[in-house]
């Protein structure tokens, strides 16, 4: 199978790393949506990553639904979220809000990178910011009620830490490690797995 889209994107990055946690083999093609939008038609008409391209040329797209359908390849002991309880809930809370970041950061982005100076509309822009402050409060909070930094590397994990990066990497000056070091002492040591080292996201 073939993972399509490029490493900068969250979405892309979540499902590589959460891939080679789970053990299933695939092939990464770096095709931008942007840059190679053409290109990127020909694998999937609706030009949306992260794209699965299974080995009978059938497609997927969302990296949720991607990773639940390689959840299904793998024995039940290797799954990334845990199956039942407390556990899962709270891994899906966690899931939700990195989720949410990731999507107010790339918001923000693409209103100041992709729409003209004159037509943004600052309004929107500071409800999203809103948006994304709360979704990293949240975080923080979650990760601050634990005794210590979580050491399972699990879905939840990669999401987290995927998503941390990905706004210090675009938007660094507006979610400080200051504001969440609870946040940025898990993200940084999970920067040092090997899934993570070998998936960069530039």
């Amino acid at each position: 199978m073939e993972l399509i889209g490029m490493l900068d994107s969250p979405y892309v990055r979540r499902v590589a790393i959460c891939l080679k946690l789970l053990g299933v083999e695939f092939e990464h093609r770096a095709v931008s949506v942007f840059r190679d939008f053409e290109r990127f038609k020909t694998l999937n008409p609706v030009v949306k990553a992260p794209t699965l391209v299974l080995a009978d040329d059938q497609i997927l797209m969302d990296s949720s639904l991607i990773l639940e359908y390689a959840a299904g390849l793998v024995p039940a002991g290797q799954a990334l979220l845990p199956a039942h309880g407390p556990a899962r809930l709270r891994a899906l809370q966690l899931t939700g809000l990195a989720l949410a970041a990731c999507e107010k950061t790339v918001q923000i982005v693409y209103e100041q990178q992709q729409r003209p100076q004159e037509k943004q509309h600052q309004p929107w822009l500071d409800r999203v910011q809103g948006q994304l402050l709360a979704a990293y409060a949240e975080l923080e909070k979650l990760l601050a009620q634990t005794a210590a930094i979580p050491q399972v590397m699990g879905s939840a994990e990669v999401s987290m830490a995927v998503a941390w990066s990905f706004t210090q990497l675009m938007l660094p000056e507006r979610i400080t490690a200051q504001a969440h070091p609870v946040l940025a002492a898990f993200s940084a040591q999970a920067e040092r797995h090997p899934a993570f080292i070998s998936t960069p996201q530039v």
